[in-house]
């Protein structure tokens, strides 16, 4: 399902209203899904900075943020270090039982959970998070699968499309955008 904008469905809304916690999926959602080499064999990812300020953005209000990632890259476990997020899962196959399994520990509904993912290892996430989310770049079947398909692609800006989302369902939008005209977004 592709929505110029959640927001304009009044169930998706409610829903995204609920939300106490986002997972997302690296490759292909943090990242462009591409994968760089240097010949000594070292992992580079690029992120983009406006995905990772909206991550904090979540976090100030009180929304959990998780990464649940196929590969085993320290680069996502730096990135994850200078964003503040905690929940960090590398070498993950199926994501769905690693999102039960947090949302348990964080005594949050699967309901209150939203899922971004862009392939099959992120399909029963997607199907079974309280919002499951995708981006233009994930194969058909993935993105049918899905609640609301991101306009921006992933590493791109659709995480931040994400988070500003969830931040306008939620009421958190007006004191955000104040706090920054004031100088007080710190």
């Amino acid at each position: 399902m592709s929505l110029a904008t959640p927001l304009c469905d009044p169930q998706l809304a409610e829903r995204l209203r609920r939300i106490r916690l986002l997972a997302l999926d690296v490759d292909g959602v943090l990242t462009d899904g591409r994968l760089h080499f240097q010949s000594d064999g070292i992992e580079i990812k690029d992120f983009h900075t406006l995905d990772g300020h909206g991550l904090k953005l979540l976090k100030r209000v009180g929304i959990e943020v998780a990464l649940l990632t196929g590969r085993d890259s320290p680069i996502v476990s730096h990135r994850a270090c200078a964003l503040g997020i905690s929940h960090v899962h590398q070498g993950v196959e199926m994501k769905y039982p690693v999102l039960l399994e947090l949302c348990g520990r964080l005594g949050i509904a699967l309901d209150q959970a939203a899922y971004c993912g862009d392939d099959l290892p992120d399909l029963g996430a997607i199907r079974h998070a309280g919002v499951g989310i995708s981006v233009p770049g994930a194969p058909a079947y993935i993105r049918d699968a899905a609640d609301w398909v991101t306009q921006r692609p992933g590493g791109h800006g659709a995480v931040r499309e994400i988070c500003d989302i969830l931040l306008q369902a939620q009421g958190h939008w007006t004191s955000i955008l104040d706090s920054y005209r004031n100088d007080q977004g710190r």
